[in-house]
């Protein structure tokens, strides 16, 4: 029989019945639940830690008709007036501990109600494969000699064989495996097999680990010495930390600005007073570099990211779950290190879209890191340069504390920043192309280079030609799957489309008019690359891309090669723009700045003077200075200009007026609704179905927008239409929308997603 949790009155069978103990049972995938279930005898003996029936294990249930049993949480387990013969019983338990403490329970439960997801899929989401499976270890049957036998064990009377055995294992201080013993025994499994069945060795079973990771010894860091900005966030910090409440702590500092130490060395007031901190980063900053900051300072550290395999997540899982580890650094998904002590949450450039989970449950690990500290009462620090609009609203209004920093650590300055209007350049070159490489900024490298300064050059897009079309008709060669451009790759003489990964040789001639003269157009990293080698040939050139670093450990060795300075020029895509500190860098280069500004998305001009002004801050960090240009063909937008200046505050400012004018978030609450599948026009009528069954449960208290198609209209073969939902409180909306989806049946294959607090708009 199917309860819920949240139902208190008795049902119709559970008066006038004896007590029995019941568990409440969630699934990963199928009905939502609960569903309760007998607690047999056998799974109550708290004696028995191995068959223990308890919150947060999983544990396996007939579910449906006939004799099919599947896994489940078991979330509850409690004692009510049943009819037991209405409930079926629990079978055996999967997990030999609690995989999921009463903190962690109560944080998934809040985001299967915040974010529309069920229980049983948020649980599932929040363990990793490798803990479900055990990755790395193995059941073993071990051996051990009882006590009433190795007390009369001169008494016995034994082979030289089996005595052999028996002493051995009594000299063991711990239980072996039959294989472990007859080594030490210098014998075969046989008498072994003996002394079993005579009673005189007895075997339990155990999960053991099989593999033990360690790594490589890394070189102890003293703390650094702070300066008065730094010593003042410091300070801030550990007075929450003192209180031991919940307390936001904004700390905006401009890059270069010794964040990182400050927090670091916060983390260890934590550490110091026996409790855990969990640091977040965005994925592509989780570097060699990154990690090894952390080790040169603590003994023991944990790190969480999604290229572990499951054996090293498994392990990490466990020395966080044991304590063992006073600091777990990760990725969005250590937000849900099972931390015992847990002190500190720090989530570093939380400005960072990849903080959203973009698969159910499609999670922020800002608003769950901020919902665990507030259950269990510990400060939380967010740090960026650039901090999302969303946080900075939060401090300026005074619901967080707000910390500044705003000057480099020993006072160096920021570098200058040259806008370079590519307008102008084209029109000097006789309207003639400009190429990658404006003249300015190869001035810039020149001068750069000539003194052995290093130089980073961005541009966000993957490639050599961004579309392939034909002049003479105007074709244009797309995706058959999305209807998107496809993008020309030069390695491997291939056309991609980089939303679905389909694949097909580049045409030689139009297929519509038969004409042979293709254009390639438009610029992605491989092309700048080959320009780069064309004009400073005598220099070595690392490309940084998601074509570039798809081996394990391809990323770490490209900055390793280029921070001793065995290349000269780096050049990449966002994964190059945050994170990494080289003090020889002297230019950066952003080669198109206007990549983003033309997308459909509200958050643009913030993207836009979040990624030059991250990328801008890798060059000045060291005593020779540093310059940044920027080519674009929109200098007077303000996201450019603002950036150019360094002056997040007047961008701020002027990005929040525009936000508090459309309603747009920090102003309101938004849920983007995707629908999609094969057939247009009945995509289209169901999304505009769902759009009246919103308004209709809504009202005046919500804006609608839509549907229309998404940017992307077609992905993977199927038509999207989307509609954007918006209201001044999070709790009205997301009731709307809940209301308007139960019991929602779409048409034959259409299917549609609901994304709360929605980061990613095509």
């Amino acid at each position: 029989m199917q309860r819920s949790l949240f139902d208190t009155n008795p049902a119709p069978w559970e008066t006038d019945a004896p007590p029995c103990v019941v568990a409440s049972v969630l699934f990963a995938k199928g009905p939502a639940g609960p569903f309760d279930y007998l607690v047999p005898e056998a799974l109550r003996d708290e004696r028995k830690p191995e068959t223990y029936l308890e919150p947060g294990r999983r544990v396996r249930v007939p579910f449906g008709r006939g004799n099919r049993t599947v896994v489940g949480y078991c979330v509850e387990v409690t004692t009510k007036q049943v009819d037991a013969k209405k409930l079926k019983t629990a079978q055996t338990v999967v997990d030999s501990q609690s995989l999921i403490n009463p903190a962690m329970l109560r944080l998934t439960r809040w985001m299967a109600d915040y974010y529309l997801s069920s229980w049983g899929q948020v649980l599932e989401a929040v363990v990793p494969a490798g803990v479900r499976t055990r990755a790395g270890t193995r059941q073993m049957v071990l051996l051990s000699v009882p006590t009433r036998v190795a007390a009369r064990l001169t008494q016995l009377k034994l082979t030289d064989k089996q005595r052999k055995v028996l002493e051995t294992l009594v000299g063991s201080p711990k239980p072996l495996s039959t294989k472990q013993l007859a080594n030490r025994a210098g014998c075969t499994p046989a008498p072994i097999s003996t002394l079993r069945k005579q009673g005189l060795i007895e075997a339990h079973t155990e999960r053991l680990q099989t593999s033990t990771l360690t790594e490589p010894p890394v070189e102890r860091e003293s703390p650094k010495q702070l300066n008065a900005d730094q010593q003042q966030a410091l300070d801030t910090i550990a007075a929450a930390l003192d209180s031991r409440t919940n307390q936001t702590v904004l700390l905006h500092g401009v890059t270069g600005s010794g964040k990182t130490e400050v927090y670091i060395q916060a983390i260890e007031k934590v550490v110091s007073f026996g409790r855990q901190a969990i640091v977040l980063v965005p994925e592509i900053s989780l570097t060699p570099q990154t990690v090894g900051r952390f080790r040169a300072r603590f003994d023991q550290i944990a790190v969480l990211h999604s290229h572990q395999s499951d054996v090293e997540r498994h392990q990490a899982w466990g020395r966080i779950a044991r304590g063992e580890a006073p600091v777990v650094v990760g990725a969005r998904s250590a937000v849900f290190a099972p931390t015992p002590r847990l002190g500190l949450i720090v989530i570093d450039e939380e400005h960072e879209t990849t903080f959203k989970q973009d698969s159910p449950p499609r999670y922020h690990a800002r608003e769950v890191a901020l919902e665990r500290a507030r259950d269990e009462q510990v400060p939380v620090v967010l740090a960026s340069a650039t901090p999302s609009l969303e946080a900075w609203s939060k401090a300026s209004a005074g619901d967080w504390t707000l910390v500044s920093m705003p000057k480099r650590v020993s006072d160096r300055p920021l570098p200058d920043v040259r806008i370079v209007d590519l307008r102008e350049e084209s029109q000097l070159r006789g309207g003639r192309g400009v190429g990658a490489i404006s003249r300015p900024l190869q001035q810039a490298m020149d001068a750069a280079l000539r003194d052995d300064g290093q130089v980073i050059l961005l541009l966000n897009r993957r490639g050599f030609s961004t579309h392939v079309q034909c002049p003479s008709c105007g074709f244009k060669l797309e995706c058959p799957h999305c209807e998107v451009a496809m993008t020309y790759h030069r390695d491997g003489a291939v056309t991609i489309c980089h939303w679905c990964d389909h694949r097909q040789p580049p045409p030689r001639v139009c297929p519509d008019c038969g004409s042979s003269a293709i254009h390639y157009g438009g610029l992605g990293t491989q092309k700048l690359e080959m320009e780069v080698h064309r004009r400073f040939p005598k220099h070595e050139c690392l490309r940084m891309d998601a074509d570039t670093m798809r081996r394990p450990g391809s990323h770490e060795q490209a900055l390793d090669r280029f921070r001793r300075g065995e290349a000269s020029i780096l050049l990449g895509t966002q994964m190059i723009a945050k994170g990494l500190d080289f003090p020889n860098v002297t230019v950066v280069g952003v080669i198109s700045a206007d990549t983003a500004l033309s997308l459909p998305d509200f958050r643009a001009a913030e993207r836009t003077f979040q990624l030059v002004t991250q990328v801008a801050g890798r060059t000045g960090r060291g005593d020779k200075g540093g310059r940044v240009l920027v080519q674009t063909y929109d200098p007077q937008h303000e996201a450019i200009a603002a950036a150019a200046r360094h002056d997040y505050l007047r961008f701020a400012n002027r990005e929040l007026t525009q936000r508090e004018a459309t309603g747009f978030p920090p102003f309101g609450s938004l849920v983007r609704l995707i629908i999609r599948g094969a057939v247009e026009k009945t995509v289209e009528a169901f999304a505009e179905q769902l759009a009246d069954r919103l308004r209709a449960a809504g009202g005046d208290e919500l804006r609608i927008r839509g549907p229309a198609p998404a940017p992307v209209a077609k992905l993977r073969g199927d038509y999207r239409f989307h509609l954007l939902a918006s209201a001044e409180e999070s709790d009205t909306l997301r009731q709307a929308t809940r209301t308007a989806t139960t019991d929602l049946k779409p048409p034959d294959g259409v299917r549609w997603i609901a994304d709360i607090d929605a980061v990613d708009m095509l």
